[in-house]
C-alpha cells in the first residue's frame, strides 16, 4: 500500500536505530569478526548481544582489561603506553591474523571477516582528565578480498565514567554498521558516526582511512569534514602531509603559533615565522627542543569568504607542509580560543607571531560582545598564560612603518593596550628583511589568476615550482605554460 502523507509534512533522514543497524548485521551470515575492548568494558559488543542474532556474526568477544594479560596477548609498546594508535592497530592485526587462522576458507568460503577493537581511558576518580580513546575496525568487503581500516582518536566530554561507556557502545556500532554499509560514502559514513549521539557527548580529532575501498580518499579532506561538521575545533598535519594527532605533536611543548590565509604562502610569512622563532627560542622558559611551531589557518575567516572551497584548502596546506611546517586547520575565529586549545596540551610558554592588523583586530572590542566580560574576558584568557605576541611591521603607502610603538588602537583600548605593551607583552619583530615589505599573498594570487609574470620572486624557494607542477590556486602546469 502506499506510504501516507500530508500536504504540511516535511523531509528528514531516518536514521536507523542502534537495534537495526545491529541486526542487520548480525542476520547477514556471511559477515563474521571479532571484538577487543580495553578501557571501557565490552560496549560496543553488547549492543550486537542484544540486538539477537549475534552467533552469527561474533566469532569472539574479549577485554584484556589487565595489563599483564594485554601485554601477553598483544606485546608491548615502546613506551610502555596502552591508549595509543599503535596499540589499537597490534591488537586490530593480531585478531585478524586469528581470525584466517582459525576459520578456514574451504569450510567458510563466503566469510567477509572484519575485527573491531577499541583502547580506551575514561574519565578518572577526580574528574580532571575526561578521557579519550582509539576505535577501529579492519574489515573485507568480499570473501578473500585485502583489508581496509578506519582508525579515529576520540575525546569524551562527559563527565560520568558509565555514559561515556554508553557512547563510546554507540560509537562503536556506528562505525562498524558504516564500514559495511557506507564504505563507499566516506563523508555520510563520517556523519553517521555520530547517529544517536550529540556533539557535546565525543569529539572526533582524527580520522584515517586506508585500504582499496578507500584508494581515493584523501584523509586531509576528510579531517577537514571534522571540522566543517564542528565534530572538533582543529586538526592537524604533520610535515609530510598526514593527519597528526594534536596531543601527540604539542604535549608539554613550547609552542609559537603564526595564523593566516597563506594563499599562497609568501616570503613575508616565513620571514615572519623565521624572526619570531629566533627571539622565542630566547626566551626564558623556552627549549629549542621541546618547541613546535604550528602554522594556523581558521575556517572561520574562510567561511566569511563564502563556501569553504576544499581545493583552495589543500593547495594552503601542500604548500606550508612542502616547506617543513605542520599545519593546524581550526574552527577558533579569536585568538584566545587558540591559546586556549594549546593550553589543553602544554602549560609552557607560547609566543604568537602576527602582523599590525591581526593586533589591531585583537582589541577590537566588537568581537568579545558574546562574552559576559567582554574584551577584557578574553584579554585575560589570551594573556594569563606565559605567552608573548611577536609582531611584524606594516609598510604604509607613504614608506613608513607601523610598529607597536606608533600602532593605533581604538581610544578605549588605548590604555589597555598601553598596559600589555609595557609589561612586555607585545614585541616588535626589528631583525626583519625591509626589502620584501611590500609582498602580499592577494597580489601573488591576482598575478596567478590573470596569468601575469613576476610573482615568482615573492615566494619562498620551491614554492612557485610546486605550484606551477600541481597547478595550484588556478595556475596553468608547467606543460600547459610550455605547451602555450
Amino acid at each position: 500500500m502506499p506510504e501516507i502523507t500530508y500536504e504540511a509534512d516535511r523531509q528528514f533522514e531516518n536514521i536507523p536505530s542502534l537495534k537495526d543497524k545491529c541486526l542487520r548485521i548480525n542476520l547477514n551470515e556471511d559477515i563474521y569478526g571479532t571484538f577487543s575492548e580495553i578501557g571501557a568494558g565490552q560496549e560496543t559488543v553488547r549492543q550486537f548481544f542484544r540486538a539477537g542474532g549475534a552467533s552469527g556474526t561474533i566469532a569472539k568477544a574479549m577485554s584484556a582489561y589487565d595489563k599483564d594479560f594485554s601485554d601477553a596477548i598483544y606485546g608491548i609498546e615502546d613506551d610502555k603506553r596502552y591508549v595509543t594508535e599503535a596499540r589499537l592497530r597490534k591488537m586490530l592485526n593480531h585478531e585478524i591474523t586469528l581470525m584466517e587462522q582459525r576459520i578456514t576458507r574451504d569450510k567458510h568460503p563466503n566469510k567477509i571477516f572484519f575485527s573491531y577493537a577499541n583502547t580506551v581511558a575514561t574519565i578518572d576518580f577526580a574528574k580532571k582528565y575526561k578521557g579519550h580513546g582509539w576505535v577501529g575496525i579492519k574489515f573485507q568487503v568480499k570473501p578473500d578480498a585485502d583489508y581496509n581500516d578506519i582508525v579515529i582518536h576520540i575525546r569524551f566530554k562527559e563527565n560520568d565514567a558509565r555514559l561515556q561507556q554508553e557512547t563510546l557502545g554507540k560509537l562503536g556500532t556506528n562505525l562498524i554498521y558504516g564500514a559495511f554499509y557506507k564504505y563507499n560514502e566516506p563523508r555520510k559514513l563520517l556523519r553517521y558516526l555520530y547517529d544517536h549521539l550529540d556533539k557535546d557527548q565525543l569529539e572526533i580529532d582524527t580520522i584515517n582511512f586506508a585500504g582499496p575501498v578507500f584508494e581515493d580518499i584523501d584523509n586531509r579532506l576528510m579531517s577537514l569534514q571534522l571540522v566543517k561538521n564542528e565534530m572538533t575545533d582543529a586538526v592537524m598535519f604533520a610535515p609530510d602531509g598526514n593527519n597528526v594527532l594534536p596531543a601527540r605533536v604539542l604535549y608539554k611543548k613550547n609552542i609559537l603559533a603564526l595564523r593566516g590565509s597563506f594563499r599562497p604562502v609568501t616570503k613575508v610569512n616565513m620571514d615572519m615565522f623565521e624572526k619570531s622563532y629566533e627571539m622565542f627560542i630566547k626566551e626564558n622558559k623556552v627549549d629549542k627542543d621541546q618547541t613546535q611551531v604550528i602554522f594556523e589557518i581558521t575556517l572561520s575567516n574562510l567561511r566569511a569568504e563564502g563556501e569553504i572551497d576544499e581545493q583552495d584548502f589543500m593547495d594552503r596546506a601542500r604548500l606550508l607542509c612542502s616547506l617543513g611546517q605542520t599545519v593546524l586547520i581550526s574552527n577558533f575565529k579569536e585568538y584566545y580560543k587558540l591559546v586556549e586549545y594549546f593550553s589543553q596540551y602544554s602549560k609552557n610558554r607560547m609566543g604568537l607571531s602576527m602582523g599590525v592588523n591581526n593586533l589591531v583586530d585583537i582589541f577590537d572590542e566588537k568581537y568579545y560582545r558574546h562574552l559576559s566580560g567582554g574584551i577584557l574576558e578574553a584579554f585575560g584568557k589570551l594573556f594569563f598564560k606565559d605567552l608573548r605576541v611577536y609582531l611584524y611591521p606594516m609598510q604604509n603607502d607613504d614608506g613608513s612603518l607601523t610598529t607597536s610603538e606608533n600602532l593605533k588602537v581604538h581610544p578605549r583600548m588605548k590604555e589597555l593596550y598601553k598596559f600589555f605593551k609595557y609589561n612586555g607583552k607585545v614585541v616588535d619583530i626589528t631583525d626583519y628583511d625591509p626589502s620584501i615589505l611590500s609582498i602580499f599573498s592577494r597580489t601573488v594570487l591576482s598575478k596567478i589568476a590573470k596569468g601575469e609574470d613576476g610573482w615568482e620572486p615573492m615566494l619562498p624557494e620551491g614554492v612557485s615550482k610546486l605550484i606551477k607542477e600541481k597547478s595550484l590556486f588556478g595556475c596553468e602546469s608547467e606543460e600547459a605554460m610550455r605547451n602555450y
